[in-house]
């Protein structure tokens, strides 16, 4: 790999409440009832199950009404097709916004990858454009998601690298600043597609927890741990506060869960693969989260993010508070094997803490 020389990175400063970056909030106000659909995927037809899904939020044009430029942030936490969100899920909502005369591009900051950051003595952290750049190139050929966005004719956006900008964060638990991509300041929808998994740090992984790929590794290093590290001293429980303080700086307007291919057990990467055939959508994350989470058999005061975010008064606070559509909960509910939660502080001695550098 090359050594890219005389890189500079511009930052403006954007200082907003939580919406800004022309983003718009998926949270529900007072006196409104939040909607989340459960879809079951028949005989793999996954697009048929993801534009059901939002036919019962009220189709792509209520869904999108008033915003143009889209952000599709799928999972692709390494180059492994078991572990990340299918590219069918991502295509057939590009497709929808296409069809609806959006402008749509794919964004996302992978976490690693064997032979950039990752190797036979374990998982490394970088900041250099010239292991990142090639790394997440690497993760976007190898998922198939280069094909896809060439197909559709938009762009693949590597959200590690290139111009940034600083956005503020209101009732920071641990950064008052972030610094992001600038083009997640030229959208005016983001929308979290995540693969449904637990999780040995935040026990699950769902839409609000795949904002951490949001997090530039030029600034923040590739594997997160430079994040963790500085939560971790603010104790933030199960990686919380940086997950909040992420969906506070830009905050999604729309979940899709691919729950086709589901991961229980000592997940994101190492758990155990169930076919669960479900695609889970909504407007207001933390509604689609919750939903999510019961659907895998969890409470959501198990999940700290999603017990942080009710304490904050986001709202719902309260599956009753969500009107359900599609698949009933009881018809779809399973009982996920959880993981084995592992504190930050166990790990911290050695996963991401060696800085790679690309050589000249």
């Amino acid at each position: 790999m090359k050594k890219q020389k005389n890189i500079s990175r511009r930052v403006f400063v954007i200082t907003s409440a939580v919406g800004t970056l022309g983003i718009a909030s998926g949270f529900t106000l007072a006196g409104s009832s939040p909607v989340v659909s459960v879809v079951r995927i028949k005989d793999d037809n996954i697009a048929g199950a993801v534009e059901e899904a939002i036919e019962w939020l009220g189709g792509i044009e209520e869904v999108c009404r008033d915003k143009q430029r889209i952000m599709l942030k799928p999972n692709l936490v390494g180059p492994d097709p078991n572990i990340t969100t299918k590219p069918e899920v991502i295509r057939a909502l590009a497709e929808l916004m296409l069809k609806a005369g959006k402008e749509v591009s794919i964004g996302e900051g992978s976490a690693s990858a064997p032979g950039f950051n990752a190797d036979e003595e374990g998982v490394h952290f970088s900041k250099d454009p010239g292991i990142l750049d090639p790394m997440q190139q690497y993760v976007f050929d190898q998922l198939g998601y280069t094909d896809l966005a060439q197909s559709l004719g938009i762009p693949l956006i590597n959200l590690h690298t290139g111009e940034m900008v600083e956005v503020e964060v209101p009732d920071a638990y641990v950064f008052n600043k972030i610094v992001v991509h600038k083009s997640l300041s030229e959208i005016d929808l983001l929308c979290t597609v995540p693969m449904m998994k637990t999780h040995v740090l935040a026990r699950v992984s769902l839409g609000m927890k795949n904002l951490m790929g949001l997090y530039p590794g030029s600034a923040y290093c590739s594997v997160r741990s430079c994040i963790h590290n500085e939560s971790f001293e603010k104790k933030s429980p199960c990686v919380s506060f940086e997950i909040m303080d992420m969906v506070r700086a830009c905050p999604p307007g729309l979940t899709v869960i691919d729950a086709s291919t589901s991961m229980e057990g000592n997940g994101p990467t190492d758990g155990n693969l169930v076919k669960t055939d479900l695609i889970i959508a909504g407007t207001n994350p933390l509604a689609t989260d919750m939903v999510a989470a019961k659907i895998m058999g969890f409470h959501k005061n198990e999940i700290a993010t999603l017990a942080m975010a009710i304490r904050a008064r986001m709202r719902p606070s309260s599956l009753d508070a969500i009107e359900i559509r599609g698949e009933q909960l009881e018809t779809v509910q399973m009982a996920f094997k959880r993981p084995d939660l592992v504190p930050w502080s166990d790990i911290n001695s050695w996963y991401g803490v060696k800085e790679i550098h690309s050589t000249t």
